[in-house]
């Protein structure tokens, strides 16, 4: 039987979703040690995206298979029982055919970063939010943005390290959400590259702070460059928020 299980999570004391050989405390581990702890049996969990360390998921996607049939109600709540006390929380469980998968079947991820403009320190937000002191241009910003959306070679926003065939990517929606000291930004595409978004902010935030104009943006593509574009914005802002299938 396969399940497929909707996940928050603090990504703040976890390596990133994927186990790794050398490196304990990730994500998927943890996950797969709860569904085991109430089973019984040994599961793979399969993630629509995996994110890194930091990051966090107000909507995640992942599916296993057991062999048993239970029932969803029992399956998300053993599982949260067990999952305590990691800061990761099953919110649903469907029951699916075999056809589905989490990642592949995928056909739009959406994520949001947030932004406190303010020179305050964050104390609710800590580790929640990218703070930054000086005031931001939105208007630079929201400029730039229509420099990024649809489809574009962005070699200049991957990491050096990123392993995708293509950096060929569509971004089908790139919005700015500005509502006094908190600055959110929507992003929704079917794919990522790696870092990619958060690249994307790093560069957004330059031309808030006006050292890059909003039509330079349009050269950092052209450009195919990582060192062009902006810093890689940190971790702790991004939000895996839901996937459509």
């Amino acid at each position: 039987m396969r399940y497929k299980i909707v996940i928050e999570y603090n990504g703040s004391n976890f390596i990133g979703w994927q186990k790794q050989k050398h490196l304990s405390n990730s994500i998927q581990e943890i996950l797969e040690k709860a569904i085991f702890e109430f089973s019984q049996q040994h599961t793979t969990v399969y993630v629509a995206g995996r994110t890194d360390a930091g990051v966090h998921a107000l909507g995640q996607v992942a599916h296993f298979d057991l062999t048993k049939d239970f029932d969803t109600y029992v399956v998300r709540n053993a599982i949260n029982h067990h999952l305590v006390p990691h800061a990761i929380a099953i919110l649903s469980v469907e029951k699916t055919d075999d056809k589905f998968h989490a990642r592949f079947s995928a056909k739009k991820r959406h994520y949001l970063y947030r932004i406190i403009n303010r020179y305050s320190p964050l104390t609710i937000d800590h580790n929640r939010a990218w703070l930054i002191h000086n005031p931001l241009n939105i208007d630079n910003m929201i400029q730039a943005i229509e420099y990024i959306k649809g489809n574009h070679d962005f070699s200049s926003f991957r990491a050096r390290h990123c392993q995708s065939k293509s950096p060929v990517k569509t971004i089908d929606d790139l919005q700015i959400i500005h509502n006094n000291q908190s600055i959110n930004i929507h992003i929704s595409a079917i794919s990522f590259l790696h870092h990619q978004v958060r690249i994307i902010i790093g560069t957004l935030v330059e031309c808030g702070k006006n050292n890059f104009p909003p039509e330079y943006t349009k050269n950092i593509l052209e450009a195919k460059n990582r060192s062009c574009a902006g810093m890689t914005a940190p971790p702790y802002g991004l939000y895996f928020v839901k996937v459509d299938y």
